[in-house]
């Protein structure tokens, strides 16, 4: 599917496959050389070995080259017309001149191969890549394309090579027409194949050559599948979370009934409201209410699934720290090495982390001092994730896990969500007292995996 320019490549002419026909052509033409020059005594043809030399540098090593160089030397000088000195002198100046010329074709020749086999890698690389890759010209029409480029494009459809690439990414036009000498950039974008049929584009581009001859290159990618396991992930942990959230709720609701509940039997005691009908109804209410509430927030009853607590610590500190780092706050990492196992959800727990880093960020934003420490470490069977601000502390620590908040950012659910997420997998979150600043500890269970029980 590649396809190059046809241009003539010396180092195929100096290929293998010629060398023995070079080196009887150079050794005949030494001879041949030889005797004419012996013949034509008045005509100095001594110059004609450069010929000879031209012909077998490619294929003969430094120190043959210098020998045949001498003998072709010495000849010139032997069939002059020059005195024993000035013959002398002939022949080591031809001497220099044909070595020098020797070495100069067979070092570019050498470096030519090495330039060649680097091409064929490359053109190897790119052929056989499953990304698809593109050159574009100047004039918005595609160069060169690899096999992928053609399945993802044009898959069973003529070559897309000498097309327009605004048929497929038309995105990509303003950049071939309007770009800057040099820029390496990537964009999202809309593609379209040769069936009319739509993806999302992952491309990513940079500009090459000469002014006179621009060259736009692009790995382009489909991010189709992606977007839709990314979305069809959201939906359910969208549904997953709600479950818990109204799972949380409905423990609060149930506590509120039970002491309705209460209420309702130490006034049901009380002479002529057990007569009462409006009395009775407010009993059924209640215990209706009782049971719509029943799905009390518990940690699942499934094994628990293990996670790479490590992995999700990562993934925060890459979304977490270019946040922290624009708004002049410093984050401190203590993590002890590799991290166990522990029970729980991974992106569950990424959502809490972001929760507890938001509140920190928000509490650190008019203090002096704003700095956050991660920490993890491991005690007894659990594993504990600190996170201690320098911020302006909690006030009332009792309301803490409340719903609502009165002054809380957004709903003020946060910390009440992140709660109920947590004891869904049977981790909880604890408010830790500090003289200074706010500490929150998220405690989570350790899970031993097969390979480590079978130790």
């Amino acid at each position: 599917m590649l396809q190059f320019k046809h241009r003539i490549d010396p180092s195929a002419i100096y290929s293998q496959e010629n060398r023995k026909r070079f080196l009887a052509a150079g050794a005949l033409s030494v001879v041949s050389i030889a005797l004419l020059d012996a013949v034509t005594p008045g005509i100095p043809l001594g110059f004609l070995y450069f010929f000879p030399v031209l012909l077998i540098a490619g294929f003969v090593s430094r120190k043959t080259l210098v020998i045949v160089s001498l003998a072709c030397g010495v000849l010139t000088g032997k069939y002059s017309d020059y005195r024993l000195a000035e013959a002398l002198s002939v022949s080591l100046t031809a001497f220099a001149g044909f070595t020098g010329t020797g070495f100069l074709v067979s070092e570019i020749l050498r470096s030519r191969q090495l330039v060649v086999e680097h091409e064929k890698e490359v053109r190897g690389l790119v052929a056989t890549s499953p990304l698809a890759i593109v050159t574009i010209g100047s004039n918005g029409r595609i160069r060169l394309a690899n096999e992928a480029a053609q399945k993802l494009f044009a898959p069973g459809e003529a070559p897309i090579v000498g097309q327009p690439i605004a048929e497929f990414l038309p995105s990509l036009q303003p950049m071939v027409q309007h770009r800057p000498t040099v820029f390496r950039t990537e964009l999202r974008c809309h593609g379209k194949r040769k069936n009319g049929e739509t993806f999302l584009a992952g491309v990513w581009f940079s500009t090459s050559g000469s002014a006179l001859n621009p060259l736009l290159a692009a790995i382009v990618v489909d991010l189709s599948q992606d977007l839709r396991d990314r979305e069809d992930q959201s939906l359910e942990y969208l549904l997953t979370n709600a479950k818990i959230l109204l799972g949380a709720m409905a423990h609060e609701i149930r506590n509120v009934c039970g002491a309705v509940l209460v209420t309702y039997g130490n006034l049901s005691r009380l002479q002529g409201l057990q007569e009462n009908e409006d009395f009775r109804t407010l009993g059924t209410l209640v215990e209706g209410l009782k049971t719509l509430a029943a799905m009390e927030l518990r940690s699942s009853d499934k094994d628990p699934t293990p996670v790479d607590l490590s992995s999700v610590l990562e993934e925060f500190r890459i979304v977490v720290e270019p946040t922290y780092r624009e708004s002049g706050m410093k984050i401190l990492w203590a993590l002890n090495g590799k991290l166990p196992a522990i029970a729980g959800d991974h992106y569950g727990l990424l959502q809490v982390f972001l929760n507890l880093a938001r509140n920190s960020h928000r509490a650190m934003e008019q203090t002096e001092q704003k700095q956050l420490k991660v920490s993890a470490r491991v005690e007894q069977n659990a594993v504990v994730v600190r996170f201690e601000d320098t911020g302006i502390g909690v006030t009332d620590p009792e309301k803490l896990f409340r719903p609502f908040q009165s002054g809380a950012a957004s709903t003020g659910l946060g910390l009440y969500v992140s709660r109920a997420i947590l004891k869904s997998f049977g981790a909880e979150i604890i408010y830790e007292s500090r003289s200074e600043g706010c500490c929150f500890a998220v405690v989570l269970q350790r899970v031993l995996l097969p390979e480590v029980m079978n130790v």
